[in-house]
């Protein structure tokens, strides 16, 4: 069993030039039916000199009907979903819901942390004068902040995005140092009706796990949670479905028995 690749960029982000054909293809040569392209909207990205091309718009209009259109072409042998990642920070959060709300037509969106106080971890200046302990706590800060504000969204992706950047990376990743983030941070998700993914693009980003650690999944699904999607992070055909099996051992290790799709932004739960 392959699960659908539900976290996939095309080149309707400005980070990727992946055409949507060849994600497809590669795909069903994997052996998926099914995925969900989430490209990349970040509303107030800052635009850094030495990267002017990322710029994280989507015209979504556009967006959705050259997709609809593929969907149309190739239904009688691939589902394809239609979703987005959306960039989240507290002080856009009326900016956030009035999107949501103007696109009912979207299958999925993963609301996703790419900045914390102007920065994306992403860029050594978010470490300026900050171990990374402090680095770290500060990003889940920013997650909880986020949720508190923000609810129009189905999971929460890559929880641990910073990991991969960190001087240290994981090494002395410690999950008592964050524990009461993840605590109210899972608390209103899991009451939210909120999920998270299992984001396997970690894997070929120098870390040997996937996003979120294990000790994250755990915490999660100690509090309750259920909802939950697995998606590779792809930007190049090559690493769609990347890392599955490993994804499939950790929820099956951790007491899962469904993993979700989502349709017109609603669950569908499935067996493991």
């Amino acid at each position: 069993m392959m699960f659908p690749d539900y976290h996939l960029h095309s080149a309707f982000s400005s980070d990727s030039d992946a055409d949507i054909y060849k994600i497809i293809e590669s795909a069903k040569s994997k052996g998926l039916s099914s995925i969900c392209i989430t490209d990349h909207y970040d509303m107030d990205f800052p635009v850094f000199p030495d990267e002017p091309e990322l710029t994280f718009d989507l015209d979504t209009d556009r967006y959705y009907s050259y997709m609809s259109k593929i969907k149309e072409e190739i239904s009688d042998s691939f589902d394809l979903r239609i979703g987005v990642e959306l960039g989240v920070m507290p002080e856009i959060t009326e900016k956030l819901t009035n999107y949501v709300h103007s696109h009912p037509e979207l299958d999925f969106i993963i609301a996703s942390s790419h900045l914390v106080d102007g920065y994306d971890p992403y860029r050594p200046e978010y470490f300026i004068g900050k171990t990374d302990k402090e680095a770290y706590y500060r990003y889940f800060e920013s997650i909880l902040e986020s949720i508190k504000s923000f609810t129009d969204f189905n999971v929460y992706g890559h929880l641990d995005y910073i990991l991969r950047y960190g001087k240290s990376k994981a090494n002395n990743f410690n999950i008592l140092d964050y524990y009461d983030l993840f605590t109210e941070i899972f608390s209103i998700l899991v009451s939210n009706g909120k999920g998270i993914e299992i984001n396997t693009g970690s894997l070929y980003r120098g870390l040997d796990f996937p996003h979120p650690h294990t000790d994250i999944l755990k915490m999660y699904k100690d509090a309750g949670g259920e909802i939950i999607t697995v998606g590779s992070d792809a930007h190049t055909p090559e690493y769609v479905g990347y890392g599955f099996d490993i994804a499939k051992e950790l929820l099956l290790a951790h007491g899962f028995k469904y993993y979700c799709t989502f349709e017109k932004q609603k669950p569908v739960f499935h067996n493991l």
